[in-house]
């Protein structure tokens, strides 16, 4: 089986948008990401409005979410895929979290030094 990898996906949203309408953005992208990039979701941050560093299409404001996953890392096209075809979504971005790859290696490590020292 392929190793899954560790990503962090922020994309933003239309804050004009009702809060209902936006929490149903982000439930249809974590099921996009655990049905269609076959991923895990490990944690969900709904950061809300927030004001924008420069101006984006027609808005100042938007609704910001990071979400932290593993995925195979020949499925995260479809993840851009659904980015693309949901005009809710102006901004996004996801990239892959080394740094918790690696801490996570060093403990695996840590915790087999120890079952051999015992």
């Amino acid at each position: 089986m392929e190793e899954l990898r560790v990503y962090e996906t922020m994309f933003v949203m239309d804050p004009t948008l009702e809060e209902e309408e936006r929490e149903k953005i982000v439930e249809k992208t974590k099921n996009w990401i655990i049905e269609r990039v076959k991923g895990k979701i490990e944690e969900v941050n709904r950061m809300g409005v927030r004001k924008l560093a420069f101006k984006v299409k027609r808005f100042t404001e938007g609704d910001y979410t990071v979400v932290i996953f593993r995925a195979p890392p020949d499925m995260i096209n479809e993840l851009e895929r659904f980015y693309n075809f949901t005009p809710e979504i102006f901004r996004w971005q996801t990239f892959r979290r080394f740094d918790i790859e690696k801490k996570e290696r060093k403990a695996g490590k840590t915790r087999e030094t120890a079952k051999v020292e015992e």
